[in-house]
């Protein structure tokens, strides 16, 4: 990772900090979706039963003071994994701004109203898919995944249009116990700073580049 060496962008400095890590982010989220098609774009990282590491990109779906959320099959490689060691990281990564967020905590499921409600808001292709595919599983080929769609069409081809959601399909929640602000500068000297969740407020620590 290398600062942008043509733009330098203003520094990242102790006093320009906000006292939690939620506000900051805002902010970085903020400036990032002006300049950015998909700024919720993140990396997930999870460990599977044997500790290995792996990660992929997901959408970050909302974030406030309980932590990040993001939607997905259960019965994933990610969920199963999530499930089993409910621990994880994500890492944003804005180019045009050269800042990177780290994020690192405990996981756990969404309330299945709140899963419902986000179910409701997608699009009916996106809902007859999470019936349609057996996420993270092996298929023969793209044919059995258009099979599995037309019959999702038709089990559901009902006057209301209604698709209720798949019990498998759902939302987790990230706890954010560490948060790490980089802010690219130019020969690699970067600005990071680390948050880390105390008992009643948080501590910040700069971090050499």
């Amino acid at each position: 990772m290398s600062g942008n060496t043509e733009h330098e962008h203003a520094p990242l400095i102790r006093a320009g900090l906000t006292a939690d890590p939620l506000e900051l982010f805002a902010k970085w989220f903020e400036g990032a979706t002006r300049l950015i098609e998909m700024p919720e774009a993140v990396s997930l990282a999870t460990a599977d039963q044997d500790g290995r590491p792996d990660a992929r990109m997901v959408l970050m779906k909302g974030f406030g003071p309980d932590g990040f959320s993001f939607f997905t099959n259960h019965e994933s490689s990610k969920g199963e994994q999530l499930t089993r060691n409910p621990w994880a990281a994500m890492v944003f990564f804005w180019r045009e701004l050269d800042r990177q967020i780290r994020i690192r905590g405990p996981v756990e499921k969404l309330s299945v109203e709140e899963s419902d409600d986000y179910y409701a808001s997608r699009g009916r292709g996106s809902r007859l898919g999470a019936w349609a595919s057996p996420q993270s599983q092996v298929i023969k080929n793209r044919q059995e995944l258009d099979r599995r769609l037309e019959e999702a069409e038709i089990r559901f081809a009902n006057p209301a249009g209604e698709i209720p959601r798949p019990s498998h399909w759902g939302g987790f929640l990230l706890h954010h116990q560490q948060v790490e602000f980089w802010q690219g500068r130019q020969d690699r000297l970067h600005d990071r700073f680390l948050y880390i969740r105390g008992e009643g407020a948080w501590t910040i620590e700069r971090l050499a580049p």
